[in-house]
């Protein structure tokens, strides 16, 4: 019975973020799969530390330097290595037609860094390593081997979120999704040193958008 109402939250994740992948849900998949969380949550008297968010029994300041750290790395390396290594392969860059108004705009680059710490880095950690990692990780058994399925269903989920980029682009954030699970899991599955690593990532891509750097914009 614990297993069938696992799988059944499961589903629901996996059914937003399809809407939101064909277009159904305005803004973003965040918005609608944090409210799901909070209720199952709720339902379930369980705390949203038990999905690893919360500052206790971590250092934070170094936490905050690691973050940075692995953030800057992820980026860099998405960047200048598997992006253009996958636009060659599939002879196309992402598609990031969304984010062109950044370039040169700094109001934009603003808006855009603001609004992607709190739904892309906040929301999102939460949303697919926090409580979907949580959740494939139970169904099986909650062993290694399940953290490790847990960690690659989760990754290529995210990544084919994010479709609207095309092939490459999909691609691209799936192996980020794949570096920031491990960031996860090797974080004791806290998910601080995740968010600030997704948000400083997304913040130098926006950096690189702005100065006109960046591939497929």
């Amino acid at each position: 019975m614990k297993k069938a109402i696992l799988l059944v939250e499961i589903l629901i994740f996996v059914l937003l973020v399809v809407l939101d992948a064909k277009g159904y849900l305005p803004i973003s998949q965040t918005l609608y799969i944090i409210p799901f969380i909070w209720i199952v949550l709720k339902l379930k008297k369980e705390k949203f530390a038990s999905i690893g968010w919360g500052f206790k029994d971590i250092d934070l300041k170094k936490a905050i330097i690691i973050g940075i750290g692995l953030g800057i790395v992820l980026e860099l390396f998405a960047t200048y290595v598997t992006t253009p290594l996958l636009s060659d392969y599939f002879n196309t860059e992402p598609d990031l037609g969304d984010l062109k108004g950044i370039r040169g705009n700094l109001a934009m680059l603003l808006l855009f860094t603001i609004l992607s710490w709190v739904l892309a880095a906040i929301g999102e950690e939460i949303c697919f390593r926090g409580f979907l990692m949580n959740r494939i990780a139970n169904v099986f058994g909650s062993n290694n081997a399940a953290w490790i399925v847990a960690l690659v269903l989760s990754s290529i989920l995210f990544g084919w979120g994010h479709t609207e980029q095309g092939i490459t682009g999909w691609i691209q954030e799936g192996l980020s999704g794949l570096f920031l699970g491990i960031i996860f899991l090797k974080s004791n599955k806290n998910l601080t040193i995740p968010i600030i690593a997704h948000g400083v990532s997304n913040t130098l891509a926006f950096i690189l958008i702005y100065l006109g750097e960046y591939p497929g914009v």
